[in-house]
């Protein structure tokens, strides 16, 4: 299966409900599903290259499901830009798992969360079982309970910009200046990781002038954040991750800054007793691109 199919599912807010998109690759009926759920800036086309891996090396017999998170990719846009935070997230997340449940059907659920996705999947870990589903494995890919306030404030830095790029491949230069500690990537591999990252102008002749995908509204909640109201939410993560009872792999670029190696430990220690990678001269986060990257990944879910 070379292209997923893009399917949508309707999630209810405060205001008006939106539909959130999902790709989904491999077999719609197999028992065994893997929702993968990408960063803060990002779209759920990042995990294209795990997606077709899982579906080769089970054979078929998987389904994978990447949703772009609202307010990115093709998903809709929030009227309210203080809405963008993760409570929401969440709420949606349990929406579309209560849409993939088959009645009648044992299945098993895998969550993959790079970064904001990896706390959108202890939200989600904490709350399961309202929809009926429970979390089998947990990955955890360059995130933890504790976010280093200089990583956010890096973050923040671009976060929102509405910027407009004359091709694919000037969009694709741009996005590397401000994503290097995703570590080393080939051309082709970056230009494919940033196709899905903007879409056409309006207007725009095919093959020039695109955008960034998502709504640069995101950025309000985000910009919002001080150091005291980060400290106050490490309480309440750490406390998700303390209930989690799921296997669970915990990913980390040597290099990362959002991530510390201290918490990385912490997080072995208590909670599911995470398996900790580490991968050198990467930072934050590992795209799941590199062999060595998505061997550890299939294996954790495959085992």
């Amino acid at each position: 299966m070379s292209e997923p199919t893009l399917n949508y599912v309707v999630c209810a807010d405060a205001g008006p409900a939106h539909r959130m998109a999902y790709w989904q690759w491999g077999r719609a009926d197999a028992a065994h599903t893997v929702v993968c759920v990408h960063g803060l800036s990002r779209q759920g086309r990042d995990f294209d290259v795990l997606a077709q891996t899982l579906v080769q090396r089970a054979g078929g017999a998987i389904r994978v499901v990447c949703p772009d998170v609202v307010g990115r990719g093709k998903s809709d846009w929030l009227e309210d830009p203080l809405a963008y935070q993760l409570p929401l997230y969440v709420s949606d997340m349990l929406t579309l798992l209560k849409h993939l449940v088959e009645p009648q059907q044992a299945q098993k659920f895998d969550w993959v969360g790079t970064s904001m996705g990896g706390l959108i999947g202890l939200g989600v870990c904490a709350h399961a079982s309202s929809v009926g589903v429970q979390v089998r494995r947990l990955v955890l890919n360059d995130v933890g309970p504790v976010l280093q306030w200089q990583a956010l404030v890096r973050i923040g830095s671009y976060l929102g910009q509405s910027l407009e790029f004359e091709s694919l491949q000037a969009a694709a230069d741009a996005l590397w200046e401000s994503s290097r500690s995703f570590g080393p990537h080939t051309p082709q591999q970056w230009l494919e990781l940033s196709r899905h990252m903007v879409k056409p102008l309006p207007g725009a002749k095919a093959g020039t002038g695109v955008c960034l995908h998502y709504d640069p509204a995101i950025s309000v909640s985000f910009k919002d954040i001080t150091p005291e109201s980060a400290l106050q939410a490490q309480d309440m993560l750490w406390e998700m991750y303390d209930r989690i009872t799921a296997p669970t792999l915990l990913l980390r670029g040597a290099q990362s800054d959002l991530l510390s190696a201290t918490t990385a430990l912490e997080m072995t220690q208590r909670g599911p007793h995470a398996r900790l990678v580490e991968f050198p001269e990467v930072g934050h986060a590992p795209t799941l691109l590199a062999a060595d990257q998505l061997d550890v990944v299939v294996s954790f879910l495959l085992e």
